[in-house]
């Protein structure tokens, strides 16, 4: 079923680049939390929810696009978790970090996921705890890697964070990178950044795909408190504050 989900993202992406590549003004509104959507963020759901019925028509599907309402979804043990486009800000601005993300959950824990670069072609995607990168047709496991100092990976749209300046602060010594979209938790995965913390709000399509490739890399995806990120069915769909890291 993975490859059939690679299949799908790739198709997801062509819809998303239709759009990015397209000399028309891009169409942007606003959604009730004031975040940004596009013609392609509808135009890469109904390209994913389209394939994941049919591919799967026994397993719901929980998009950031389409959210079903809770008395709907709150027994689940199984879904899809889907974002069509994460980093919406960053396809916005043009500058390729955006990706469309697919996990499947079961009973709380993303057992399989796929971030896919539609700018770029590149995929990452991870099933029973082996992750791996896919360019250009080829494909290598990945796995996380210590390096001194650390780099830390940081997001580009949520820069200006008390919270997070304060962690760098004690941190000791280490460099920074500003990237968009669930691609931080890939950089992880692959060994080219050593930590992700993020204390401003996310949503559980933001993560979940990015969880699946961090942690069948060998990465922890820990909240605050040590407890890793839990995807169980609940009203809201936010995620407490958290880090990927090696340890």
């Amino acid at each position: 079923m993975l490859e059939q989900i690679c299949q799908l993202v790739h198709k997801a992406g062509h819809a998303i680049m239709a759009v990015y590549q397209s000399h028309t003004p891009m169409k942007i509104s606003q959604k009730s939390d004031d975040s940004p959507v596009t013609t392609a963020d509808i135009a890469a759901h109904r390209v994913i929810l389209t394939g994941l019925n049919a591919l799967t028509p026994d397993i719901p599907v929980l998009s950031e696009e389409a959210p079903p309402a809770w008395k709907v979804r709150q027994h689940w043990q199984q879904y899809w978790l889907v974002d069509p486009l994460d980093g919406t800000k960053e396809f916005i601005k043009r500058n390729g970090e955006f990706t469309v993300n697919i996990a499947l959950i079961e009973a709380g824990k993303p057992v399989m996921g796929v971030v896919y670069v539609p700018a770029t072609g590149v995929m990452y995607l991870a099933e029973k705890g082996k992750a791996w990168k896919d360019q250009n047709g080829c494909r290598v496991q990945i796995r996380v890697c210590d390096a001194i100092p650390p780099l830390v990976v940081v997001s580009r749209s949520h820069r200006e964070d008390h919270e997070l300046s304060e962690y760098l602060k004690q941190l000791g010594e280490h460099q920074t990178i500003s990237v968009g979209s669930s691609l931080k938790f890939c950089l992880v995965a692959e060994g080219k950044a050593q930590l992700y913390p993020r204390f401003g709000p996310t949503n559980i399509w933001d993560t979940g795909a990015g969880h699946a490739v961090a942690v069948a890399a060998g990465a922890h995806v820990h909240d605050w408190t040590g407890q890793t990120l839990d995807y169980t069915p609940r009203e809201s769909f936010l995620n407490p504050g958290f880090r990927v890291s090696l340890f």
